[in-house]
């Protein structure tokens, strides 16, 4: 990655800063986005410190022009982009009897929305330099669970995004890696239904269960840096995604059956366990 630009969505925490750390370690220079512009400084210090360079831009991916205008200053600064990562993100959970078409705007609004302004104010520079845009898609776009109807509905739509977009950008030599997580390390299942951190929530996950974030970075990266369609991070991930794809009859079963003994999940606003 030595000598080219990343720019990369929610990088305030979880895999997103993961991923600006792992850039930025493999010599990219990163423009590093999101709304939590104290985090955002405090990375870019700990990047520069180290020797490489970043940049610490404010934006909100659900707001007109703001993608945009952080892609202007990211070429301004470095002159390029190369790569741009589409990983901000956040869950709505609860049964569909309980959530109202709201709930499903504000998640489609950042997951789905905020994906695509991100893919379209960055693809002119990444046509320019022949680079890759990598979706943060997840498990959950193939494995729909009971309680996650607004957060599987999201990722499953930028899964189908991913495949067309590769199609019609591969002859303009753009590559699209989708990037699906299973469970690692992030705030998000301590984030509400209307996007709001709560850092004394529980992590619902146990630990065994959940890959260190810096691990998936590393993964994530190597795979775009070889341009992969698509990348399928942790163990269970790939299992679920198998049987999603290969026997859905069979996860349709354990899905079930796993539903049957865990408790009810999260409503209106209560973190839940969501990959």
């Amino acid at each position: 990655m030595t000598g080219q630009v990343a720019l990369v969505t929610g990088a305030s925490s979880g895999i997103g800063a993961a991923l600006a750390r792992e850039l930025a370690r493999r010599g990219a220079a990163v423009a590093l986005l999101a709304r939590r512009t104290d985090r955002l400084a405090a990375l870019a210090g700990e990047i520069t410190a180290a020797g490489g360079r970043a940049l610490a831009i404010g934006c909100d991916v659900t707001r007109d022009g703001e993608i945009e205008r952080a892609v202007a200053a990211t070429a301004a600064e470095f002159g390029r982009l190369d790569v741009a990562v589409a990983n901000a993100g956040f869950g709505v959970a609860g049964r569909f009897a309980d959530l109202a078409l709201d709930d499903y705007r504000r998640q489609f609004e950042t997951n789905v929305f905020g994906v695509l302004r991100t893919a379209r104010a960055a693809l002119p520079e990444l046509i320019r330099s022949r680079g890759a845009l990598a979706i943060v898609g997840s498990v959950a776009g193939d494995v729909a669970a009971p309680g996650s109807s607004a957060y599987s509905m999201s990722k499953a739509a930028v899964r189908a995004l991913a495949t067309a977009l590769r199609g019609e950008l591969a002859p303009r030599g753009v590559a699209v890696v989708l990037v699906t997580p299973g469970f690692v390390d992030s705030e998000i299942r301590r984030v509400d239904n209307r996007g709001a951190f709560h850092p004394g929530a529980r992590e619902p996950v146990p630990g065994w269960l959940r890959m260190p974030a810096e691990t998936a970075a590393r993964t994530i990266v190597r795979a775009i840096a070889r341009r992969r369609r698509e990348v399928v991070v942790t163990a269970h991930a790939k299992v679920a995604v198998a049987l999603a794809r290969h026997t859905p009859g069979l996860l349709a079963w354990l899905v079930a059956r796993a539903r049957a003994e865990r408790p009810e999940p999260g409503r209106g606003g209560s973190p839940t366990s969501r990959p």
